[in-house]
């Protein structure tokens, strides 16, 4: 492969640079894939202009990009359908209900419950961030506000809960686009490779386990605290002055009028897309796994078929399954016709197609970025001053700063994960430790930064003032941030 050497780091310094100071993510992805090919073409304009546009064509050449791409966009419909059936709001129904019986208890044991609820919602609306912080901040909102709970720590939780579950539990578009993405560094099984990647992604996990240590033991500190103590003392869940962030058009679908909110309406067809999960990828890995190791037990060739399955394969079949599992149930329950709910999920669709062409700008750039070999010429250099043992920490901290700084971390794995790949891969660094440093500080990142898409959501859910969102969430962010970077040290000499 011809070298190009420092041109190769070109286009995603180009992409970095562009989103950091326009903050449009895919106008700058664009230019970065159009200096890529313009490298390519030895700077001849014209070709260099067809061959871009033929990158973005190319990318549906992969099967699997076509199959992640589809996945990414059915999710759309999949929500708006739980939506209208009532599904969710049968479910904080249920909660409602519960909080009566509790009438007799502690107040505090009241607070602990419904923080732990809305936390635990959170995770298991896992489909979607955006959703999942719609879904807790919206719903939750009135119970909270009734037992004198914070916006804050609304916000906070709806938040902390979104992303880090949506990639840690990663059948949905998340995994699917992550998978995607290292397909096109040349990992024949990215589904193994992104779940040996997990223990490594410290910063998803200490958000999600630093909410229920906060709750059940009332450790809140900074401004966080002091938001608590004004709202379990005054009874004000926003601060004097303060300026709700809250747009009726993020609301969630309307449920259907004079019908019963049934908790099983979602929890039903969620059940059947994670369910079958498993059960495709073991049925697309099954062939591997019997050819290789034909004598292993059947427990054993499970397991094996499952890390060998097709993972973009399986998490399209299981969404197509949930979403025709939602049209029997709801028909069933005559709560929609077939042509309202063909509207529905097409009008679904439509909600998702900003993420599907990040996802083609993700696998464009990844694509020119192999064409260039960045990754190695990246990591050749670094070579002569950086310590591979430095690697994972360094690759976390520059992706947290791009994602920070652009508000998307779907756009900073685009942009790390063809430069941490070869990057580990030729100075010998755990790999899977890289690409979950990449993934763990892009979740940093935009889970910090007041531009994120999901940092807004959240306060516009929770109905919270955005910079006391911000404000408040910024010292648990730092926390878990600052551990997972000593993690990143501790084991990068160690290993």
């Amino acid at each position: 492969m011809e070298s190009y050497g420092f041109l190769s780091v070109l286009p995603p310094v180009l992409a970095i640079l562009l989103a950091i100071r326009t903050k449009q993510v895919y106008v700058s992805l664009v230019f970065g894939i159009g200096l890529g090919w313009l490298i390519l073409s030895h700077w001849n304009p014209w070709v260099g202009f067809l061959n871009t546009i033929e990158a973005f064509v190319n990318v549906f050449q992969s099967r699997g990009n076509t199959r992640t791409i589809m996945f990414s966009a059915l999710v759309g419909s999949l929500i708006v359908l739980i939506q209208r059936s009532g599904g969710v709001h049968g479910f904080i129904d249920g909660v409602e209900r519960y909080l009566e019986r509790l009438e007799g208890r502690d107040i505090q044991h009241k607070r602990r419950f419904v923080q732990m609820l809305a936390w635990l919602v959170g995770v298991i609306v896992f489909v979607e961030t955006s959703i999942s912080s719609l879904t807790v901040g919206t719903l939750f909102r009135p119970i909270f506000d009734k037992l004198h709970i914070s916006r804050e720590k609304l916000a906070y939780i709806a938040d902390a809960s979104s992303a880090a579950t949506s990639i840690m539990i990663p059948f949905n578009a998340w995994g699917a686009f992550i998978m995607g993405l290292l397909i096109t560094q040349g990992f024949d099984e990215p589904f193994t490779a992104m779940f040996r990647s997990m223990p490594y992604n410290f910063y998803p996990i200490l958000t999600l386990a630093m909410v229920p240590i906060l709750v059940w033991w009332s450790l809140d500190f900074g401004p966080m605290k002091k938001a608590e103590l004004r709202a379990n003392t005054t009874g004000k869940v926003i601060a004097d002055g303060a300026k709700p962030m809250i747009s009726e058009d993020l609301l969630h679908v309307e449920p259907v009028e004079g019908k019963p909110r049934r908790m099983m309406n979602m929890l039903i067809p969620i059940g059947v897309m994670v369910g079958m999960m498993p059960v495709m990828l073991s049925i697309t890995g099954w062939q591997d796994a019997v050819t290789a190791n034909p004598d292993a037990g059947t427990f054993a060739t499970i397991l094996t078929a499952i890390g060998k399955g097709s993972g973009s394969t399986s998490v399209l079949v299981s969404v197509i399954l949930a979403i025709l599992v939602c049209m029997l149930l709801y028909w069933g329950q005559r709560l929609m016709g077939f042509l309202e709910m063909v509207e529905l999920s097409i009008k679904g669709l439509s909600n998702m197609m900003p993420l599907a062409l990040l996802m083609l700008l993700a696998f464009a750039i990844g694509a020119v970025c192999k064409s260039l070999g960045t990754g190695q010429y990246v990591a050749e250099v670094a070579k002569s001053w950086l310590s591979p043992a430095l690697v994972p920490s360094i690759v976390f901290v520059v992706s947290a700063f791009i994602a920070f700084s652009t508000g998307t971390s779907w756009g900073t794995f685009a942009i790390m994960i063809p430069i941490a790949v070869p990057m580990a891969q030729t100075m010998d660094v755990n790999v899977y430790m890289a690409i979950a440093a990449a993934l763990g500080g892009g979740v940093y990142g935009d889970h910090s930064s007041p531009i994120s898409d999901t940092t807004i959501i959240s306060s516009m859910a929770s109905a919270s003032d955005h910079i006391d969102h911000v404000n408040t969430q910024m010292p648990y962010a730092l926390v878990a941030g600052g551990i997972s970077v000593v993690l990143y040290l501790i084991l990068g000499f160690i290993r």
